[in-house]
């Protein structure tokens, strides 16, 4: 091995520490206990938001349910538990994509499907409005809510909708290339728990809903397709995401006559506010900046059924994106975060990423280039294996070979621990990444038309895998350099 190789693996090493740092980092026990505390019967809540009440006695609640949904949601329940020691009169559902070792007999738990909706998806959807409907103004219902609910927790409005056409349903929105906020608008005009659904089940009871978001923060509405949150999106407008990126044709017949019906009924919110339910929130050198602002007033406005609502954000993809800035700075590289491709085309962010690396690299030769968010994958009929992180590293890979020699990486992953339909998290590409692909009969160009970027980087042992993680923080992308030395 060269010194240049030898620089480069170290590089690999280096990019997939700060990413593993970053993750560690964001502790769902550390969250949660920054956010709520339980003494005895009472339920403190550390940063309430004015107007909402800081404290809630259990014994004010003859019932307490508990709905755990998302990939998190086995992790969230078992932080909740092991500090709530009333529970009384306490049943609940959990649903995640898959069923924990350990289980609690108060709890029911489900299997969902992920990236499409399965049987077990339907079941934890129909058994949690089943419980939902017992809830009355005695009840207090927590909801754990976190990324990939959308798939993981649903079911159609229509119940002559097979969870066949439904797959296809899924299959078509999460390959059109829309951005996230899109998808999930389509998602809560069709799902009967999506949309603020969740929260009409239950219109009497006081409703907290604790989220582990998988969105950009901008727009909390959409995480898990917004199943308790009022929905300020309309039939309108669904119809006209539907139409542009030509979705009725690639649907099943029952799903296109669904959208098509003239009664499309609305979902629940009130569709004169412009702004999502929680406030929008500032943005500075592409970083979000959380703020605490009332949205009490705002709830007022809304149907019953949400005035009595309360929204506890744990974690986000900002707390992913700062982690990873601390370990980066501890490793001295000089770094810069820039999240404004966030929802980009995959193969424009990495343009604009690159472009924007070379740049600070030229003025700090030892840097590390942040980049938070999703980007997005149009799809053919028949992709091969591989996601948007692998396909974004495939991407950067065919541009990095004008650099031959240079000690340059770019690592992108999911946090969830998985891209796409593949057990990997991500990939890294560095100059070196074309030629040994080539070397090993591969032709990155034809990789990267065809969706298959697995498969080309897991022979050259660049794929990055973890393991499911419990996180869903949304996507971390990396790009270090180093400087050569003589």
């Amino acid at each position: 091995m060269t010194a240049s190789d030898l620089a480069l693996e170290t590089l690999h090493q280096t990019a997939t520490k700060i990413f593993r740092q970053g993750i560690d980092a964001c502790s769902i026990e550390s969250a949660f206990d920054r956010r709520i505390k339980f003494e005895g019967s009472k339920l403190h809540r550390l940063l309430p938001e004015a107007g909402t009440p800081a404290i809630l006695d259990l014994k004010d609640f003859k019932r307490i349910f508990v709905i755990a949904i998302g990939k998190a949601a086995p992790v969230m329940l078992d932080t909740l538990l092991s500090r709530m020691k009333r529970r009384q009169r306490l049943r609940g559902i959990c649903c995640s994509g898959q069923i924990p070792d350990k289980r609690n007999w108060r709890i029911r738990y489900f299997e969902g499907g992920h990236p499409l909706p399965s049987e077990g998806s339907f079941a934890a959807a129909r058994a949690t409005l089943a419980l939902l409907r017992k809830a009355r103004k005695d009840t207090l219902v927590l909801f754990l809510i976190s990324g990939g609910a959308s798939a993981l927790f649903d079911l159609p409005l229509d119940p002559e909708i097979t969870l066949e056409d439904t797959m296809v349903f899924h299959q078509a929105l999460i390959s059109s290339g829309a951005p996230i906020t899109e998808i999930n608008t389509i998602r809560k005009h069709f799902s009967a728990v999506k949309g603020g659904r969740l929260a009409i089940a239950a219109p009497e009871s006081i409703k907290i809903s604790i989220l582990l978001p998988d969105v950009p923060l901008r727009s909390l509405d959409a995480l898990a397709s917004g199943p308790t949150s009022p929905d300020h999106t309309t039939v309108e407008e669904a119809k006209a995401i539907l139409a542009k990126y030509d979705l009725l044709s690639q649907f099943p017949a029952s799903v296109r006559a669904f959208f098509e019906r003239k009664d499309l009924p609305e979902s629940p919110g009130n569709k004169s506010l412009l702004a999502p339910f929680l406030p929008r929130l500032p943005w500075k050198d592409g970083l979000a900046i959380p703020l605490r602002k009332p949205v009490a007033a705002a709830m007022q406005s809304e149907e019953d059924a949400f005035r009595d609502s309360i929204f506890e954000v744990l974690l986000s993809s900002h707390d992913l994106v700062e982690n990873a800035r601390a370990e980066a700075q501890k490793l001295g590289y000089h770094t810069v975060v820039d999240n404004s491709c966030d929802d980009w085309d995959y193969a424009d962010a990495a343009h604009y990423l690159l472009e924007r690396f070379h740049a600070l690299r030229a003025e700090h030769p030892r840097c590390c280039l942040i980049s938070g968010g999703e980007v997005t994958v149009t799809l053919n009929r028949n992709p091969g294996a591989g996601g948007r992180n692998q396909q974004f590293a495939l991407a950067c890979a065919l541009e990095l070979v004008k650099y031959p020699g240079q000690h340059l990486v770019v690592f992108s992953a999911g946090s969830d621990g998985i891209d796409g339909n593949t057990r990997s998290a991500g990939a890294i590409a560095d100059p070196t990444t074309v030629k040994r692909a080539i070397a090993f009969g591969y032709s990155p160009e034809k990789a990267l038309a065809e969706f298959n970027a697995c498969p080309l980087f897991t022979s050259l042992g660049d794929t990055v895998v973890t393991g499911p993680t419990g996180h869903n923080l949304r996507d971390l992308r990396l790009l270090i350099s180093e400087p050569v030395r003589a």
